[in-house]
């Protein structure tokens, strides 16, 4: 339970300032040890009178008071054990507050921390370290000196400081010193995290200049006036179309009547010779002379005594009440509502629960919806999963009048398999009472400008990173290969009896694991090698069903709802495999307490290109796969790099942080999208869009049932030692050319084709290649060349090979996939791609097959 830095046996009788100063203080005759003593000396005393003869009655009272002693020991210590209880239940009380409490000494060293402390402070072990870690510069540092200045005087103090953390980020600190008496420089120091409240400080005065932008700004004049018609506030746009300033009206004590030439009253309205209008038509004048027609809309804030407060007023310039409709039948709310219907902008109210109570057609233009599905409706439904719980929390706030408006970004699935990005305004409306009644929300959709900045930040960090996880592989793949190599070679000389054999299999068994790694990171950035067929997913799904269960145990609920009729997809099917199982793993670790998977097919047809964050999914016929479960969800802070290699949510060691990523680049480089919808304690949806494939003349792929049933199945695991050094009958004769700029890889490859026969000449690039096709008088039978090399690469050596030597036969191999060399060795036949790393009986096999074909 915590640390205690400082500690002291519970008997201890130091009276003094040295040692523990919170050491306890027990008075001599309460003390057990004090007892104890007295029981013995007493006990030892009668024993020396009891040996030589004595008196009986002298030794009678020692014996009885050695009783007594020993009784009186016995309530001591049963007294310290009941102290003791209460000093660990004082003790595992302070262990268990979850505000950080800490002792210092008087030269800032720790006495005692609590687990709290641990988790604010990471490893600051004394009031220096806290210091070391101030963000804020001088004034930080100024700051937390009036905190220790206050422990070393005996003065309490209370401060706010920010920290720089060791994950880089920046939190905040709620510190209070409070000196403790009797010990001298001790101090009781306590601290919490305050960083929340800081951030939304900062959002909300960042909200506040928005809705004072928002009101200053509106496209309609907005004033509000006190009883006597004196103008209490105005904003900037009525300010401008009467030309005079805010300022000017406010000091100058001006009425709104002052700028009104005519008016004319609208059903129901009326005007006193102090100037207020109700609703109703104006003419006004400005301070240069001319004059505009305006709409006048105005409600009245009431006192108890039912007297005025104030006026809620907005002029609309040239515009006027429609009077013409039924000679006044219409009341002034529904003469406004075409303002309502008709406006640009989209427009939710809700009630008190949530719930749509009204919606304009702007906004279910926006959303591609019929009024049926909205009205009535909460308003949460209409909102990313990952989006409703911000939302609620700022709608709450307008409601209880934490906050008199919220500004929020909110996702919102449409029609089409759409996704619109939309800035969010909510204000309050309020009755006669003026009492909240409901929230009016506006919405601007932001969709085309937020794609566009996160397609283009996505595109960037997906390049860069995918660049990186490509020549990453590459490098790895050519240091794999010459360790696979070279154990092959040690297993041609150490069979399964030698003592080594084991030791040589472990070394290329765990090559082999790196090699899965290494095809993660390719199948990140779309450079692995695929092989397609022609699937039936309903088919590929129902095989993969036994092992899902297996993989996800008896706690989870598998449940499969396959489509009807579905289309066929074009898709590697070792891939599609591995993209199921991934995701079923992950919904697997998200529900430790059990829960339910469900994996869900159909067609679904796109009418027009969907673009969702970064992704563009063109229109077209589509196969979904969703891969939902019950479990934890996502946060909204991680949603957007789960598809990152090497990130992860879990703890250290539980995973590489490679499953989400590979799944991205499988589903991609197939030509079909992955989106993912998931909110805290919601569960994750993950939605697979796959294109359907149609055959065309000419096209020729197989179908699963045509290839070996196991080439269908996932990567089966390490095979144990000795299964897979049967070499065969490898041999073969003939002149073979290896060019090669690793070293470890082009020796490997050399001695591995000597041994099987093969005369080698060897080149370390293309320039030396030629070199040692002009300089010899053999007959080069094949040419193995590496792709990517300094200087001339393989590419360009072919070509030039080619045309003095059309015969030649030829290798090439990369540790990039041969998908992306495509456009380099176009679909010649003739020449045979071989990726790294390889194995000696790949590479053996490969060249004795090109060698006699």
């Amino acid at each position: 339970m915590g640390n205690r830095l400082t500690t002291q046996p519970a008997e201890s009788t130091t009276e003094g300032k040295s040692g523990n100063p919170f050491a306890g203080k027990t008075v001599f005759w309460r003390r057990p040890s004090a007892w104890a003593a007295v029981s013995a000396g007493l006990a030892l005393t009668a024993l020396i009178l009891w040996l030589p003869p004595g008196s009986a009655f002298v030794e009678g009272g020692l014996m009885v008071l050695a009783f007594l002693a020993l009784l009186g020991f016995a309530w001591a210590w049963s007294r310290s054990r009941a102290q003791s209880h209460v000093a660990d239940l004082l003790l595992a009380a302070a262990e268990e507050n979850p505000e950080a409490r800490f002792i210092t000494a008087a030269d800032g060293s720790f006495m005692y921390a609590n687990a709290a402390f641990h988790r604010l402070f990471a490893l600051a072990v004394s009031v220096d370290d806290i210091a070391a870690i101030l963000n804020g510069g001088e004034d930080a540092a100024e700051t937390f000196a009036r905190l220790r200045a206050g422990a070393s005087s005996g003065v309490a103090e209370v401060a706010e400081v920010s920290l720089s953390m060791p994950s880089g980020g920046v939190e905040w600190r709620r510190i209070s010193v409070h000196p403790l008496s009797g010990y001298q420089g001790c101090a009781l120091w306590r601290a919490e995290d305050i960083t929340a409240r800081r951030e939304m400080d900062a959002i909300r005065r960042h909200e506040e200049e928005m809705l004072a932008d928002f009101l200053d700004n509106l496209p309609a004049g907005f004033f509000s006036a006190d009883a006597a018609g004196r103008i209490l506030h105005a904003n900037n746009t009525l300010a401008e179309w009467l030309g005079v300033s805010v300022g000017d009206m406010l000091s100058r004590g001006m009425c709104f009547a002052d700028f009104v030439i005519a008016s004319e009253q609208a059903a129901g309205g009326g005007s006193d010779r102090r100037g207020k209008q109700e609703h109703g038509n104006v003419t006004l004048k400005t301070v240069d002379g001319t004059t505009f027609r305006a709409c006048l809309v105005q409600s009245e804030r009431l006192r108890a005594g039912g007297e005025m407060a104030y006026s809620r007023s907005i002029v609309l310039k040239n515009l006027s009440w429609r009077d013409d409709i039924e000679a006044g039948a219409l009341t002034p709310e529904q003469r406004l509502h075409w303002l309502f219907d008709e406006a640009p902008v989209a427009i939710v109210l809700l009630d008190l629960h949530g719930n749509v109570g009204d919606c304009n057609r702007a906004f279910l233009r926006l959303l591609g919806v019929h009024r049926e599905a909205v009205v009535g409706r909460p308003f949460s439904d209409r909102l990313a999963k990952e989006d409703r719980g911000d939302a609620a929390a700022q709608l709450s706030k307008v409601v209880m009048g934490i906050m008199r408006a919220a500004v929020l970004e909110v996702r919102m699935p449409a029609a089409g398999e759409r996704q619109v990005v939309a800035s969010l305004f909510a204000s309050r409306m309020e009755d006669d009472q003026g009492e909240v009644s409901s929230l009016v929300l506006h919405f601007i959709d932001t969709t085309e400008q937020k794609n566009l900045e996160v397609q283009f930040a996505q595109s960037q960090k997906m390049q860069a990173v995918g660049q990186l996880a490509g020549g990453v592989a590459h490098d790895f793949n050519n240091l794999l290969t010459a360790m696979i190599g070279f154990s092959d070679l040690l297993l041609c000389r150490h069979g399964p009896d030698d003592p080594s054999f084991a030791d040589i299999m472990q070394i290329k068994q765990n090559a082999n694991r790196a090699t899965n790694l290494v095809r993660q990171l390719l199948a990140f950035s779309r450079q692995q090698t695929l092989k397609p067929v022609i699937l039936d997913p309903t088919d590929a799904l129902s095989e993969l069903s036994n092992l899902l269960g297996r993989l996800i145990g008896e706690n989870i609920e598998l449940e499969m709802e396959p489509g009807r009729d579905l289309w066929v997809v074009l898709v590697d099917r070792g891939q599609f495999d591995q993209v199921i199982i991934n995701l079923a793993v992950n919904a697997r670790d998200a529900m430790p307490g059990g829960g339910r998977l469900t994996v869900r097919t159909q067609n679904i047809a796109v009418d027009e290109t969907v673009q969702r964050g970064h992704e563009v999914m063109p229109g077209g016929d589509y196969v979904l796969i969703e891969v939902m479960d019950t479990g934890v969800g996502i946060s909204k802070e991680n949603i957007g790099r789960i598809f990152e290699p090497f990130f992860s949510t879990k703890d250290v060691g539980a995973g590489t942080g490679l499953g989400l990523s590979t799944v991205y680049g499988i589903v991609h480089q197939t030509g079909g999208f992955i989106f993912v919808d998931s909110g805290p304690g919601e569960g994750t949806s993950f939605s697979i869009y796959l294109p359907r494939y149609e055959e065309e003349a000419g096209e020729d792929f197989a179908r699963p049932q045509d290839r070996v049933e196991t080439a269908a199945r996932p990567p089966k695991p390490p095979s144990p030692l000795g299964e897979d050094v049967d070499m065969g009958d490898l041999t073969g004769a003939g002149t073979v050319l290896l060019v090669e700029d690793e070293d470890a890889v082009r020796m490997f490859g050399a001695r591995a084709l000597r041994n099987k026969g093969y005369r080698v000449l060897e080149a370390s690039d293309g320039e030396a290649a030629l070199d040692v096709i002009n300089s010899t008088g053999e007959t080069i039978n094949l040419i193995i060349s590496d792709v990517v090399m300094p200087g001339m690469d393989g590419r360009t050596l072919i070509q030039l090979v080619r045309q003095e030597m059309p015969e030649v036969k030829l290798i090439l191999m990369s540790g990039y996939a041969e998908n992306s060399l495509v456009e380099d060795i176009g679909n010649d036949p003739t020449i045979r791609f071989l990726a790294k790393p390889f194995s000696l009986k790949e590479l053996a096999g490969t060249v004795k097959e090109v060698m006699s074909g």
